[in-house]
């Protein structure tokens, strides 16, 4: 039986140590490690029970805990030392596919909703060096932006299966795009997809976010959007894919 008191010092910790409610300058970096490292993984091994995450796979080396920010935000977060887009090594053959299992872990997001969200209303993004608060790779899983998912269907016929630049910005921010067909991520390296296919962004992908977003294709067979965005693309842009996400999920109201 889980002590009660077991469950406030958790929470107290979890409260205590992470809040991405902060800014990047006011944030402790390595949060995210500590509870994770520090509680999840440790909890999983004990007594199969993760707390304060809601799940940790030690095969594939990934934790999902749930954000303070919102009611539907949950963030797949890598168990070992990765520290976010910049690493090289998440675009080799065999990395751990960290956004399929960002993919899977919408479960968590139609959980907290009780309904099955359409996949075009769920995203999953990962920001910039410089446009996040945490230095642990982690994957933010929630509801898009009404408005976002709007514009990416008025964009749909223009989106093509090679990085091109959208016809009009999301959110005042100058976004490429491109589409690939698929049911999941299974067989897809969003990290390497970009890499390769933009040489600018290959050369420099701490500078870069990248987000995912589920899509129905125009044939109606199930696929995804990918994004990205630059620092500096335009005046005050840090890249922050996670800007195209409503954490509010007026979406799914």
């Amino acid at each position: 039986m889980t002590n009660p008191l077991s469950i406030l010092v958790v929470a107290a910790f979890a409260a205590a140590e992470f809040s991405l409610l902060a800014t990047p300058a006011e944030a402790d970096p390595d949060a995210l490690a500590k509870i994770v490292g520090g509680k999840c993984v440790p909890d999983q091994q004990t007594s199969g029970n993760p707390a304060p995450c809601k799940l940790v796979d030690l095969k594939d080396g990934y934790a999902v805990l749930k954000d303070l920010v919102g009611a539907t935000q949950y963030l797949v977060i890598a168990t070992d030392k990765v520290p976010g887009i910049e690493s090289h090594d998440l675009e080799k053959p065999g990395a751990p596919n960290y956004f399929e299992f960002a993919w899977e872990a919408r479960q968590f997001v139609n959980g907290g909703l009780k309904r099955e969200l359409p996949r075009g209303d769920i995203g999953l993004a990962i920001n910039s060096v410089k446009g996040r608060s945490q230095n642990q790779l982690h994957i933010h899983v929630d509801c898009m932006r009404p408005d976002v998912v709007q514009a990416l269907a008025d964009a749909a016929p223009s989106i093509g299966t090679s990085w091109a630049a959208l016809p009009a910005p999301l959110l005042g921010h100058p976004y490429r795009a491109m589409k690939i067909e698929g049911d999941d991520l299974r067989a897809v390296n969003p990290f390497a997809l970009l890499a390769t296919g933009d040489p600018a962004a290959g050369a420099e992908m701490g500078d870069e976010t990248l987000a995912v977003v589920g899509a129905t294709l125009s044939d109606g067979k199930p696929g995804f959007y990918f994004l990205s965005d630059r620092v500096g693309s335009a005046p005050g842009d840090l890249a922050s894919s996670e800007e195209l996400q409503d954490h509010d999920c007026a979406i799914g109201k």
